[in-house]
């Protein structure tokens, strides 16, 4: 997996391997192991209010996805000398190292998270209007950035106010921090803000560091804030919670939801530092510098007003269509341009919002009212239940939220005390199969419509405790059913089912009754397990195991008419007089006598 994992992410590397030699020069002196964190001289971190977004509100791309399809154009795959990628949609093309990683993002969130279904094309959608899918995919073969994405500083003027918490280990900046990488995390959030003051900083590509310039890191990271607090970014609501957690602007969440889907439609893979780059920003009013952080200084996207792909505009200059900038809206929503067309406008309408589900008028629980189960088992009723309009039909499409009470151990798959389903066409959510914890005791399930005020639905639920494990059945008498003497000559077998046992217990024939069979030395005084003459073999052996001689058995029990009848019994090469005892749980015992005779001589 690690090898083919590799060569994908090598595809296009060969286009920025100059760039990052040039530019690990420049950066040299930023470099995280080269800055001690701490505050500036004279000022001490400030940290964020718990509401400060991951990005800490910086400015974005704002704009839009064309109106074309988003499929590959005819002859849009990379030239085998590695020329330029043809244009047509080339918007839906993502580079192939920041695809993986979303993807890859993804894969680990359906494992770790499977409730939040989170798409991968969401977190393209950030990553397309936070860093233009980290400047057309300008990363190195490990996923990081070849040169720092840097968002304003956030020092009040039209930002956030947030001095230095990182002593620039991340941002370079010792005075107030800025938003990092291709997700732009601010430092204080990836390395404070996440659970438990944790911070979200991930490590998406396994080398044991958390980068936030790193596309695989930052991604993975991204997923687990979008995912955090029991999110289901199948449930609107959560989705534009978890959009505006990023960024607190309406603007900015209609403009990652139009990318989000523009890329459900359909997106390929181009090379990496091919990707077509965005050029109009938005979304903050500091001076903070925040186009110039951004720059992107790279040469073949100079389709773009101002020569290098990324940069504003110069001032007091307007953008001409089909001159500066073909593919610029003048602004959201407004005049753009069809991609492959030079100089031919055509309107762009915002994209339609996604469709919501139907607004149900009740919840009503379908089948029986109260669950029972015993404790450390699964529930055998799934609760369900089905949304209603006015008039009594189905409601299809209405996200069922299924809650558990703290009182409670019981939990739904990968130990979740929440579940949220959509009804189908029947109107109909049935929750996932539920485990009853260790715990005895009552407690109460509700079913809510996710983000609708309507009454919940109650299901009682009983947790019975274990019941006690029931004695085993005892045996006063053990005797043999034959009176026939138990012989065999050295190194054969005696016959088999040579030995067969009934229990009885006041003279009735007792079922069930576990005995245990050892080969004992004749010593009468001090019998203890033999280790020579007559054994057994191990039914459940194999291979090399399946010959070892085992001397003593358990797990034997008596059948329906009281019988056992055991095992075949061989010998080795010791002549002599043995002993086989036979035990029950209670201390009822019988002793065998087996004689072993030497092999005949000539």
């Amino acid at each position: 997996m690690a090898a083919t994992f590799r060569r994908r992410l090598r595809k296009g590397a060969a286009s920025t391997a100059v760039t990052a030699l040039v530019l690990a020069a420049l950066t040299a002196s930023q470099s995280p192991a080269a800055t001690k964190v701490t505050a500036a001289d004279g000022q001490q971190p400030t940290r964020p209010p718990s509401d400060t977004p991951i990005d800490g509100g910086s400015r974005y791309y704002t704009d839009l996805p064309p109106l074309n399809s988003p499929v590959p154009p005819r002859g849009s795959h990379p030239r085998p000398d590695g020329g330029a990628v043809i244009t047509g949609p080339a918007q839906a093309g993502i580079p192939a190292t920041v695809l993986a990683a979303y993807k890859k993002a993804e894969s680990e969130l359906a494992a770790q998270n499977a409730g939040c279904r989170l798409p991968w094309q969401l977190l393209a959608g950030i990553g397309k209007v936070e860093s233009g899918q980290a400047r057309g995919g300008a990363v190195d073969a490990e996923g990081t950035t070849v040169q720092p994405i840097l968002g304003p500083q956030l020092n009040g003027n039209g930002f956030a106010r947030i001095t230095d918490t990182d002593g620039g280990r991340y941002d370079g900046d010792r005075t107030h921090d800025r938003a990092v990488g291709p997700m732009q995390f601010i430092p204080s959030t990836w390395s404070q803000g996440g659970p438990v003051g944790a911070g979200w900083g991930a490590d998406g590509n396994g080398d044991g560091k958390r980068d936030p310039n790193n596309v695989f890191d930052a991604a993975l990271a991204a997923g687990h804030y979008l995912c955090a607090g029991g999110r289901d970014l199948s449930v609107q609501q959560d989705l534009d919670r978890a959009v505006l957690g990023y960024n607190h602007s309406e603007e900015y969440l209609r403009t990652v939801l139009s990318w989000y889907e523009f890329y459900r439609h359909g997106s390929f893979e181009v090379p990496d530092g091919k990707g077509v780059l965005p050029v109009r920003r938005d979304g903050g009013t500091g001076n903070g510098g925040h186009a110039g952080d951004r720059t992107e200084g790279r040469k073949g996207h100079g389709r773009h007003t101002g020569g290098a792909a990324g940069q504003s505009p110069r001032p007091g200059k307007t953008p001409r269509p089909g001159k500066d900038g073909p593919d610029r809206p003048t602004r959201p929503g407004g005049p753009g341009h069809t991609p492959g067309r030079p100089g031919t406008p055509t309107p762009k309408p915002t994209p339609k919002p996604p469709t919501r589900p139907a607004p149900p008028a009740a919840l009503q629980r379908v089948g029986t009212k109260d669950l029972t189960a015993t404790a450390g088992t699964d529930f055998t009723t799934k609760p369900q239940v089905r949304a209603e309009d006015a008039a009594g039909k189905p409601v299809a499409g209405v996200p069922v939220r299924f809650t558990l009470p703290t009182a409670t151990d019981a939990r739904f798959p990968d130990g979740a005390t929440t579940a949220t389903v959509t009804t189908g066409k029947d109107g109909l959510a049935t929750a996932p199969t539920l485990h009853a914890g260790d715990r005895a005791g009552t407690f109460t399930l509700r079913a809510t419509a996710a983000g609708r005020t309507l009454p919940a639905v109650g299901f009682d639920a009983t947790v019975k405790a274990k019941a006690a494990p029931q004695p085993a059945p005892v045996a006063d008498t053990l005797t043999r059913t034959s009176d026939k003497q138990l012989t065999a000559t050295a190194g054969k077998a005696f016959a088999e089912d040579a030995v067969e046992i009934k229990a009885t217990y006041q003279g009735k024939a007792v079922a069930g009754v576990p005995i245990t069979a050892t080969m004992i030395t004749s010593d009468p005084g001090h019998p203890v397990p033999n280790d020579r003459g007559p054994y057994f073999k191990d039914p459940q052996a194999t291979g090399d195991d399946k010959d070892e001689p085992v001397r003593t058995l358990t797990g034997l029990t008596t059948d329906a008419d009281g019988l056992l009848k055991l095992p075949k019994i061989y010998t080795d090469s010791h002549p002599g007089t043995f002993l086989l005892r036979l035990t029950t749980a209670n201390g009822t015992t019988l002793t065998v006598t087996l004689k072993v005779a030497a092999p005949a001589t000539r």
